[in-house]
C-alpha cells in the first residue's frame, strides 16, 4: 500500500471515531437485506436464550438494579429483629405480634441475611458484577496497548481548536510538540503529519477500581458473616474473663466458625474509672469512661497493662475487646437464723436509665437455714442508686450518674428459687412463683431501704442482710473476631478512590498538525492544535490554550506577510512628467 493511500485509510479511520465521539454519526435509512425477514422474527434456541439472559445478567442496568434490591433487602434487617442478633426480641416480637408472625416466618425475616431471596440477590449482584468487570477489563488492557488513533482530516470541527502560521520547519514542529505532550504525561507519537496524544486513561482505571471493590467488600461482608464470633461478659472489678466458650454471657458465630479458632488470651479488671460533669446543662454528661485491664496472651505470655476506652478496643490475638457499658455491683453479706454468714459477694446490677438506676436479684441458693436449722432458699429484689435525694424527696431514683449518696432498696422472700428445675432462667430477675414475701408487723410485703453500712434485720429471725461500704464497679464487654473487617475496610477505600477517579479524571486526546502552507500562507507553516474529549467539559480548551501557548513560545508565529504595492498607487519622484 502506497504512502498517499496508507494516510488516507487513517484519516478516514480518525474521521469516524471522531464523528463517534462527537455524535456526527448517522443512522442509514438504505435497506440491509434485500430479503426482508419473517413477520415473528427469529425463533431462539436453548443457547441463544442462555446468551440473552447472561447479556442481560452482566449489563450494567442489571447491576445497579441488583445493587439497588440488595440495599432494599437489608432494610428488614434493620427493622426486624434477628435470630442471629438477639433471639430474645424475636421471641417478644413474636408474643405481641401474632398475626404477623407466619406472614414473617414465611418471608424469613427473622433471618434476612441468611435467606433464600436475600442470597439469592447477593449471589446474582457477584455474578453480575464479574461478568461487567471481566470484558471491560480486556477492553481496557487493548486501550493501554494501542496507540492514540491520527488526527481527523478537519480539525476545525472538534470543539477545541486553534491555529498558527510560523516561519520553523514542520519537522521541527512536530518534534517540539511531541517534547511538551510527553512532558505533559501525555501517551504521544507521530501519526504522519501530526502528533497524535491522549490523557485520561485513569478515568478507566478508576471504574474498574470501583466495581472490583464493589466485589471485594461483598466477599469480605460474605466471610465476616460466616467466619466471625461475638460474645459478651460483665467483669466485676477484680474479676477477670477467659477466651472459652463457657466463659461467655451470651455468644454467638457464623456458621463456618469453629469454637477451636477463639483466640487464646485472658484479662482481669482492675479497675474502671468514670466521671460526669457536675453541674449545669451537661450535668451527668460522662467525662471518663475508662477500664484499666491486664491482659495475657497465649498460655504463657506475659502480663501486660492497657486501657480500654469507648472506641478505643484492645487487640489481641486477631479479637478485639470493646467496652460497651458500665454500672455499681454493691457488696451485700447475708447470715441465716443462726448468724452464719451464707452470703458475701458484689452483686451486679443492671442501669434502668441515664442516671444508672440499677435494678437486679440478690439469690443465696444454698447453705442457708432458718433459725430452726431448716434448709431454705432467699430472693432479694434490689434496687440501687447512686446518688438518693433521700427520704420524703419523691420516688427512690437516681439524681446523679456519680457514687455522691447510694442507697440500696431490697426486698425478701423464701422458698424455691427454682435454679433446679432445668429451666433457663435470668439472673437478674426472680420468679417468685414458688416463693413467699416476708411480711412486717403490719403484715404488708417487707421492705428496706438501707445506707451503705446498714443492716436489715428479716422477721421472724430469718436472720440479715447488710449492705457494706464497699461498693464495686462492673464493665461489659464485646470480645468479636470479625475476618473481614479489614477486606471491607480496604474495599471500601478503594471503591471511594475509584469513584473520584471515574468522576474527576476527564480522558481527552489532543492533535498538533503541522504542514507547509501554500502560496496563500507565504510559504510559511501553518500549526493546527485541536482537543477531543470523552464528556463535554470546560477544562478541555483551557487546557489545549495553555498547551498552544507553550507550543507557541517555542516556535512562535510569523508576522504577518506585506501585501505587494499596486503601481498605480505609486508616487512619482520629483521632477517627473505627470500624465
Amino acid at each position: 500500500m502506497s504512502k498517499t493511500a496508507r494516510t488516507a485509510a487513517e484519516e478516514t479511520v480518525a474521521d469516524e471515531s471522531v464523528a463517534e465521539e462527537t455524535g456526527t454519526a448517522r443512522l442509514s435509512t438504505a435497506p440491509q437485506d434485500e430479503q426482508a425477514e419473517p413477520v415473528g422474527g427469529p425463533t431462539l434456541g436453548v443457547i441463544g436464550w442462555m446468551r440473552w439472559f447472561w447479556r442481560q445478567l452482566t449489563s450494567m442496568r442489571v447491576a445497579l438494579i441488583l445493587l439497588f434490591m440488595l440495599s432494599l433487602g437489608a432494610i428488614p434487617g434493620s427493622l426486624v429483629p434477628q435470630n442471629s442478633v438477639d433471639e430474645t426480641k424475636v421471641a417478644a416480637w413474636k408474643a405481641n405480634n401474632e398475626f404477623w408472625t407466619p406472614v414473617f416466618e414465611k418471608l424469613q425475616l427473622f433471618d434476612v441475611y441468611s435467606s433464600v431471596w436475600f442470597s439469592a440477590i447477593y449471589i446474582l449482584l457477584f455474578v453480575s458484577l464479574i461478568g461487567c468487570i471481566v470484558p471491560r477489563t480486556w477492553q481496557f488492557v487493548g486501550q493501554l496497548r494501542s496507540r492514540p488513533p491520527a488526527a481527523p482530516r478537519r480539525l476545525t470541527r472538534l470543539p477545541a481548536y486553534t491555529t498558527w502560521r510560523t516561519d520553523a520547519e514542520p519537522e521541527a514542529v512536530r518534534e517540539a510538540a511531541l517534547a511538551l505532550l510527553k512532558k505533559r504525561r501525555f501517551r504521544s507519537h507521530m501519526a504522519g503529519e501530526a502528533v497524535a496524544a491522549e490523557k485520561g486513561y485513569l478515568r478507566e482505571a478508576g471504574n474498574l477500581v470501583f466495581h472490583v471493590a464493589l466485589i471485594v467488600m461483598l466477599v469480605a461482608f460474605a466471610a465476616g458473616q460466616l467466619f466471625k464470633s461475638e460474645g459478651g461478659k460483665l467483669i466485676v472489678e477484680g474479676g477477670g474473663f477467659s477466651n472459652t466458650l463457657t466463659q461467655y454471657d451470651d455468644f454467638k458465630s457464623g456458621s463456618l466458625f469453629g469454637i477451636d479458632e477463639l483466640a487464646p488470651f485472658s484479662f482481669r479488671l482492675d479497675g474502671f474509672t468514670g466521671t460526669y460533669e457536675a453541674g449545669g446543662p451537661q450535668r451527668g454528661t460522662p467525662r471518663t469512661f475508662e477500664a484499666a485491664v491486664t491482659y495475657t496472651e497465649g498460655a504463657e505470655g506475659r502480663e501486660k497493662k492497657r486501657i480500654i476506652r469507648v472506641n478505643e478496643p484492645l487487640k489481641v490475638g486477631g479479637s478485639k475487646v470493646y467496652l460497651l457499658s458500665h454500672g455499681y455491683a454493691p457488696v451485700v453479706t447475708v447470715r441465716d437464723g443462726r448468724g452464719k454468714v451464707v452470703f458475701r459477694d458484689a452483686v451486679p446490677l443492671l442501669p434502668i436509665d441515664n442516671n444508672v438506676s440499677s435494678t437486679g436479684v440478690i439469690k443465696v441458693m444454698d447453705g442457708y437455714r432458718d433459725k430452726d436449722g431448716k434448709k431454705d432458699q432467699l430472693g432479694f429484689p434490689a434496687f440501687f442508686v447512686p446518688t438518693y435525694a433521700g427520704k420524703g424527696h419523691g420516688e427512690m431514683l437516681s439524681q446523679f450518674p456519680g457514687l455522691v449518696f447510694p442507697a440500696l432498696n431490697l426486698g425478701a422472700y423464701h422458698g424455691d428459687l427454682r435454679v433446679n428445675a432445668g429451666l433457663p432462667q435470668n439472673v437478674y430477675q426472680l420468679d417468685t412463683s414458688k416463693m413467699t414475701a416476708f411480711k412486717d408487723a403490719k403484715g404488708d410485703v417487707f421492705k428496706q431501704t438501707l445506707l451503705p453500712g446498714e443492716t436489715m434485720t428479716l422477721p421472724d429471725g430469718a436472720g440479715s442482710v447488710t449492705f457494706e461500704k464497699e461498693i464495686k464497679e462492673w464493665a461489659s464487654f464485646q470480645i468479636s473476631q470479625q475476618p473481614g473487617n479489614g477486606l471491607a475496610l480496604a474495599g471500601a477505600i478503594a471503591a471511594i478512590a475509584g469513584l473520584v477517579g471515574s468522576l474527576f479524571i476527564q480522558r481527552r486526546r489532543i492533535w498538533v498538525r503541522a504542514v507547509r502552507g501554500d502560496s496563500s500562507t507565504g510559504g510559511l507553516t501553518v500549526v493546527e492544535m485541536a482537543g477531543l474529549g470523552r464528556s463535554e467539559s470546560a477544562k478541555l480548551g483551557e487546557e489545549l490554550g495553555d498547551l498552544a501557548v507553550t507550543l507557541n513560545a517555542q516556535v512562535p508565529t510569523a508576522p504577518d506577510p506585506v501585501p505587494d504595492p499596486d503601481p498605480a498607487d505609486a508616487v512619482p519622484a520629483e521632477g517627473a512628467e505627470k500624465c
